[in-house]
């Protein structure tokens, strides 16, 4: 029987040590790139959640000689990769489930020649176009030529010739498979309106480390010199920075005594900001944590004395997958606040259970909800719901373990496709939830 739902008795305060994950979307980049040479390439951290473990079973399928070394830690090396595979029914399939898959192309194409993408899978967050990554790869001299049959693209490379690319919008993928295209590619190759974010950095990082020429690291400017091949590397993941945010948002919210260890402290950029604003008292020690017990938070204003909006924006701005996490921190804060979700649409749809759950929310349009703080004047109450995409499942448990009473929440393989064992290291610390 497929387990799918979490049962969770709410109400007390959680206490003891939370350690975040490798951060999914950095293992979705830099797997991928492992594609690049034919040595083997060390990836260490990597978080054993269901999006991650398909990319590297996809791998395993296209001949990539996979060793686990550790629980956390791979070896692959692509030294016999069966490229008839991308054409079978199998791959068609299993890369259709992930939206990660998008980011073979472009170590395929580099190194290959030829890949295959099916339509993609993955969040119902609105429209997620490709079009950014498809014209970057044809700029670079990739043909495309879609199946209306198979629903997928075909495309070729017979050589990857260095541009200069103004990205048409600012995507995390996009970039990641322009540089790795381009890494192999011949002359150079400028990237403006890059993402920036850590994980592009780190997949630059390793690729630099196997041999890539790439400068303009951590700004929107990246500028890849080709090379002929590249080599093996070792490579440890960061920790997943939206786990962080969760986690601080969840001390918050339930009144506990919460210590995040190694939480990659460097690399969360405003993030520990905006909860400041919440009114929530963050102890950094170290690469550490602390949040000690919240009887009460109050939303800070604008210094002007107008009410504070959140607002998401590519990096070095507000992550937009933290924004569930920052609304449902909001419900027990004193004082009010927007939440502005710029860059998808219906991703504040779930507010309507948390009004169920006795939270003031307005929903003002797809993209802007105003919660107005209950300051605890009264707890949310337990009820039965259902989780539309990976963050709003975990924001919908963290009010559940804030709220008075029991909750059910189905659809849970949404939260397992970003948060592994989820529910043990919740336990580990007093929680009360369980699959049910």
């Amino acid at each position: 029987m497929h387990l799918d739902a979490f049962e969770v008795i709410g109400g007390s305060p959680l206490q003891g040590e939370l350690h975040p994950q490798g951060a999914k979307n950095e293992a979705l980049q830099v797997l991928c790139a492992v594609l690049l040479t034919p040595e083997p390439v060390t990836i260490s951290n990597v978080p054993a959640i269901r999006d991650v473990l398909q990319l590297i079973d996809l791998l395993r399928g296209m001949g990539v000689k996979i060793a686990q070394t550790a629980a956390d830690t791979y070896v692959f090396q692509a030294d016999e990769v069966q490229l008839d595979y991308i054409y079978t029914e199998d791959y068609y399939k299993a890369a259709g489930r992930i939206r990660g898959s998008v980011m073979l192309l472009g170590p395929l194409l580099a190194r290959f020649g030829q890949a295959l993408l099916p339509k993609p899978g993955g969040d119902k967050i609105g429209r997620r176009r490709l079009d950014t990554h498809l014209l970057g790869l044809e700029a670079l001299g990739a043909q495309f030529d879609f199946d209306p049959d198979r629903n997928l693209y075909r495309i070729s490379a017979s050589t990857i010739q260095g541009q200069y690319l103004l990205m048409d919008e600012i995507s995390v993928t996009g970039t990641a498979n322009v540089v790795m295209a381009a890494a192999l590619g011949q002359g150079i190759t400028t990237i403006y309106n890059a993402a920036c974010e850590p994980y592009v950095q780190q997949l630059c990082r390793l690729l630099q480390r196997m041999g890539a020429h790439i400068e303009g690291l951590g700004s929107n400017l990246l500028r890849i010199r080709g090379v002929a091949s590249l080599h093996g590397a070792e490579h440890r993941l960061l920790p997943d920075m939206i786990e962080v945010g969760s986690f601080i948002g969840l001390a918050a919210m339930t009144q506990s005594n919460i210590t995040i260890r190694n939480a990659g402290i460097s690399e969360l950029g405003i993030i520990p900001r905006v909860f400041e604003r919440l009114g929530i008292s963050l102890d950094i020690q170290g690469d550490d944590i602390h949040i000690a017990p919240h009887e009460h938070y109050e939303i800070q204003s604008f210094i002007d004395g107008s009410i504070l909006t959140i607002y998401d924006a590519p990096w070095p701005g507000f992550t937009p997958d933290l924004m569930s996490i920052v609304l449902v921190t909001a419900i027990q804060a004193k004082g009010s606040v927007l939440i502005h979700q710029k860059m998808f649409e219906s991703r504040l749809f779930f507010v309507d259970k948390l009004i169920d759950m006795g939270a003031q929310i307005i929903l003002c349009d797809p993209h802007r909800a105003t919660v107005i703080g209950l300051d605890r004047r009264f707890p949310l109450r337990g009820i039965e719901m259902t989780s539309p995409d990976i963050r709003a499942g975990v924001a919908l448990l963290i009010a559940a373990l804030s709220a008075k009473g029991r909750s059910v929440i189905s659809n849970i393989h949404q939260i397992d496709r970003g948060y592994q064992h989820i529910d043990e290291r919740l336990r580990a610390i007093g929680a009360q939830i369980q699959r049910i």
